[in-house]
């Protein structure tokens, strides 16, 4: 059983009450290419590297880098960023260092990729992870759900799917890489 941690509340699948699958891999395959075409077309990718935010932002970067180097023939850098140690709702066991980006952003425009925009505040901490590291040019935000509820005025410049959602509903992401399979649920609590 996978347990899903948000704000302090542990849920796992069992807990909840599966609604509807919003995207099957053929779905989030088709989302991630025109992510990808918008990034290509809005931002200098010859200047831009991507940050993908732990967990499963990580293999949806590796989707929009595949992309942009089919499209684009541009190879843009990659990392994966743990933002714990910069999180305002939990209290980490052991301190994270906040070095985790490999490479320079000053001046560069950087992409953060992640599954679902909620509330901001996982977004918050990974702008903060970056801007320890150097000032970037740019900073945007890639999202393959945005499900609304912000509690931080943050916005994503590229986005998969709107899906609106009530507060009692939890979209649940699965990538074959992290979960053996590629979908998108809705589940009640």
């Amino acid at each position: 059983m996978l347990n899903l941690n948000r704000k302090r509340y542990v849920y796992s699948y069992s807990d909840m009450k599966f609604k509807a699958t919003i995207l099957d891999e053929v779905a989030v395959k088709r989302a991630m290419t025109r992510i990808s075409f918008e990034i290509i077309e809005r931002v200098n990718v010859s200047n831009a590297v991507l940050v993908g935010i732990k967990t499963r932002g990580v293999p949806l970067a590796e989707a929009i880098r595949a992309n942009v180097k089919a499209s684009a023939g541009v190879n843009l850098p990659i990392c994966e960023l743990d933002i714990t140690h910069f999180r305002d709702d939990v209290v980490p066991e052991v301190k994270v260092s906040p070095d985790q980006i490999p490479f320079p952003v000053e001046k560069k425009d950087v992409i953060l990729v992640d599954d679902v925009l909620f509330t901001g505040r996982t977004t918050r901490a990974a702008i903060e992870a970056v801007m320890a590291t150097g000032r970037a040019a740019t900073v945007r935000l890639a999202v393959l759900i945005d499900r609304g509820h912000r509690e931080l005025p943050i916005r994503a410049d590229f986005v998969g799917k709107n899906v609106p959602t009530s507060i009692k509903e939890e979209i649940v992401v699965h990538l074959t890489e992290t979960d053996g399979e590629t979908s998108v649920s809705i589940y009640e609590k």
